[in-house]
């Protein structure tokens, strides 16, 4: 089968476009046709070799991590599908590779797709959907009335968090640029800061939930935006012990997560708030939850591009320019 392949970590390093063999079906998988998949900025720090201590893969890998398509077949121990399924999903760690024709994906990780979206509009879907879910409804569990502050709100994950924390009864503050305002206001945010007129850290106060996405420094200043017993959920790092404790890493990693984290912790703690680092994991049960607010409108896709397989290159490009408003994606079939 067709497929794009990560030969070697780095920046600059392309994804092959090659022949490799169907994934081997494990017996609690099904084996999907992809016809669409979503691209994100966890694709390029996959390939660039930013997430390696957390996810040492073994080079050469199929990348890719949000599918939707149709079941062809179907291992012995699974009873939720069977072919002929039309599908959504994020496959999980160490089990990606949507950049290709087929995948293979754990029955648990896989969820019927919306009826009222194309397998384009699906494929925008699981990655960013369960990120948004896992922040604001597990760690969070954001309540009516709440603020929260979501940042980078034109983003794949801004766009879609947005709308589930309007859903959840929750007044949205979030930042973007200034020809982005009246968009995202559309979209369910309450205050808008436009980043290029204004420092989100002296317009915002009194917030119950931060879900941070930028870098360091933009972190340290959303603790201070926070109300005393408020929380901020990052998806950007650093990790922290108790992911680290979460995955098993090693003893080594434990402490490198401890050191780099050090730092956010401690300034979290001098401002009596929370601080809890996140990395979504691959769930169907909670995509089933999110395809009835899709279904019922509540929550919309938003996509800026959709690439042709062959150039999926220039799709990972694209996204990392960080131009994108909403999701890329890529149509394979």
């Amino acid at each position: 089968m067709k497929a794009f392949t990560v030969d070697r970590y780095g920046k600059k390093e392309s994804l092959r476009a090659t022949e490799v063999p169907e994934p081997v079906l494990r017996e609690d998988e099904v084996l999907i046709e992809v016809h669409a998949t979503g691209v994100n900025l966890l694709d390029s720090k996959i390939r660039s070799g930013e997430f390696k201590l957390i996810l040492p893969y073994r080079t050469p890998f199929v990348l890719g991590h949000d599918v939707a398509g149709v079941v062809v077949r179907v291992g012995a121990r699974v009873r939720q599908f069977k072919p002929g399924d039309e599908v959504y999903s994020r496959p999980d760690d160490f089990r990606i590779g949507t950049f290709a024709e087929f995948v293979a994906v754990k029955e648990d990780s896989v969820a019927l797709k919306p009826r009222n979206l194309s397998m384009e509009e699906a494929a925008s879907i699981p990655l960013v959907g369960l990120t948004a879910w896992q922040a604001l409804v597990e760690k969070a569990q954001l309540k009516k009335g709440q603020k929260v502050f979501i940042q980078a709100g034109s983003g794949g994950v801004g766009t879609f968090a947005i709308q589930l924390a309007k859903h959840l009864g929750a007044t949205v503050a979030t930042t973007t640029s200034t020809g982005n305002v009246a968009w995202v206001k559309d979209l369910g945010a309450d205050v808008v800061v436009d980043y290029k007129k204004e420092a989100f850290e002296k317009a915002l106060s009194g917030y119950d939930v931060v879900l941070n996405s930028q870098d360091g420094k933009t972190l340290e200043k959303s603790l201070g935006v926070l109300q005393a017993g408020g929380q901020l959920i990052s998806i950007s790092g650093p990790p922290d012990l108790a992911f680290a404790e979460k995955i098993n890493a090693p003893w080594v990693v434990k402490q490198v997560m401890r050191a780099l984290s050090f730092g956010t912790r401690r300034k979290a703690k001098q401002l009596n708030v929370g601080y809890a680092f996140l990395f979504m994991q691959a769930s169907g049960s909670q995509l089933r939850q999110i395809t009835p607010l899709i279904e019922s409108g509540a929550i919309r896709p938003v996509i800026d591009k959709v690439f042709p397989f062959e150039a999926t290159n220039e799709a990972l490009a694209y996204v990392e320019s960080g131009r994108a408003k909403g999701k890329v994606v890529i149509k394979v079939r």
